[in-house]
């Protein structure tokens, strides 16, 4: 999706559904219910200022979801960077030390 001067609108694909984002000039905020109104769930409203990208607007399920998936994310990546600094535990000793059979 590119917004400069010209607004380009592109389709997300999601399965055989298409989402077409909405994207609407910031002065709409001058009639804040009914843009409001256009905000679902996984259906954000972008914002633009002079024809380009400069806010969203989501339902706060949609923010909380993102932040927890950047939290584990990073948490992954501590992970990740303590195995490739310290070396890893073979699967079979995590399995037998809290008794899962493999």
């Amino acid at each position: 999706m590119l917004l400069n001067s010209h607004v380009y609108i592109a389709t997300i694909n999601v399965g055989v559904q298409h989402i077409m984002p909405r994207i609407l000039p910031i002065s709409d905020l001058r009639n804040y219910t009914e843009l409001l109104n256009k905000v679902d769930v996984d259906k954000p409203v972008y914002l633009t200022r002079n024809g380009r990208g400069a806010y969203v607007i989501s339902k706060i399920d949609d923010y909380d979801r993102e932040t927890t998936i950047e939290s584990l994310m990073k948490e992954i990546q501590k992970g990740e960077e303590s195995i490739t600094k310290n070396g890893g535990v073979a699967l079979n000793k995590v399995a037998k030390k809290y008794n899962i059979s493999l």
